[in-house]
């Protein structure tokens, strides 16, 4: 027969005879200590979640060959780099020939000075005449009706000269409205010819490149695909008994994996909370694992090139 002792978790049988012997716990007692101690090492969260961030696809505004696109993954861009164009040889010819067109209508403007010039001068004669006979008359050396022929004949010739006035506007406004859709034409081909150069519109990494030089693109076709990595978004999930407990601009501790059995923690800031509850999506574990419906909150954190788009993250509210 035996003896079983205990020593806390421990138990041991021991013969009749040998039960006065005191067996050594302590060493069971530290590889105990030592094993609670490894278990506890991963840090208590109020929620967790996976870095994103805003990205924006960069497409072609014109069609043609890709003659120049100077990009590659990874490559950081800022806002106003020319990083290519598309062929425009088409479209500079079309503006040459728009050009000719408007040479062409503009040649058949009147020339409103030299058809006026012969009636002005008629005009001159007819006044200076008037001026002879205003003299003669006064002297008794010329008929009252002849007088009043020469304003007759100065009226008919300044009524000429309004006639021809208003006939020469209405041509050169028909012409001014045949050139006006030319022009406008020009001014699309400009603004297509603008969008022919590809130039980047913000900040960032480029993450993936859709099309590579000398490809024929067309309006619409994505480029590239760039985001603004110096910060990331953290969509996290809160349950109902949190919601109280957070609010927008707060500051919270944002945890990720720095190696095995440790945590890398930084500063975050909220900056939306979802107003409406949704159900638990899988790859999210919550604090309250019970819980159905949870609220989205986005968290903020500034990026020193260790966090990356995808990457887990838990959140401890401060």
């Amino acid at each position: 027969m035996g003896r079983l002792i205990t020593r806390g978790t421990f138990s041991f049988t021991v013969p009749c005879q040998l039960s006065i012997v005191k067996l050594p716990i302590l060493p069971y007692l530290i590889c105990f200590a030592l094993f609670t101690a490894s278990c506890g090492t991963e840090p208590e969260y109020d929620a967790s979640g996976t870095f994103e961030t805003e990205e924006t696809i960069i497409s072609a505004e014109a069609s043609g060959t890709l003659k120049s696109f100077v990009v590659d993954e990874g490559q950081k861009l800022k806002e106003g780099d020319l990083i290519g164009y598309i062929d425009t040889l088409q479209l500079y010819l079309k503006k040459k020939q728009l050009k000719s067109q408007i040479a062409s209508t503009l040649s058949q403007l009147p020339d409103v000075s030299t058809q006026l010039a012969a009636l002005k001068s008629q005009l001159k004669t007819a006044e200076r005449e008037r001026k002879r006979l205003a003299n003669l008359v006064k002297a008794d050396a010329a008929t009252q009706k002849q007088l009043d022929d020469a304003d007759a004949q100065i009226d008919l010739i300044k009524k000429q000269i309004a006639a021809q006035k208003s006939s020469l506007g209405i041509t050169t406004k028909s012409i001014n409205r045949q050139i006006a859709p030319l022009e406008v034409q020009i001014e699309q081909i400009n603004d297509q010819i603008a969008k022919s150069n590809i130039v980047n519109p913000v900040n960032g990494s480029v993450l993936t490149k859709y099309a590579e030089e000398k490809e024929v693109v067309s309006a619409g076709k994505p480029l590239y695909k760039i985001a603004d990595l110096s910060s990331l978004i953290l969509r996290a999930y809160i349950t109902g008994d949190q919601l109280p407990a957070i609010k927008l601009n707060q500051k919270v501790k944002v945890l990720t994996d720095k190696s095995k059995d440790e945590y890398k923690e930084q500063e975050g800031i909220i900056t939306w909370i979802s107003d409406k509850a949704e159900f638990t999506p899988k790859t999210i574990q919550t604090k309250d694992e019970r819980a159905n419906l949870v609220y989205a909150i986005k968290i903020k954190v500034k990026n020193n090139g260790y966090l990356k788009i995808g990457m887990y993250g838990e959140v401890k509210f401060e």
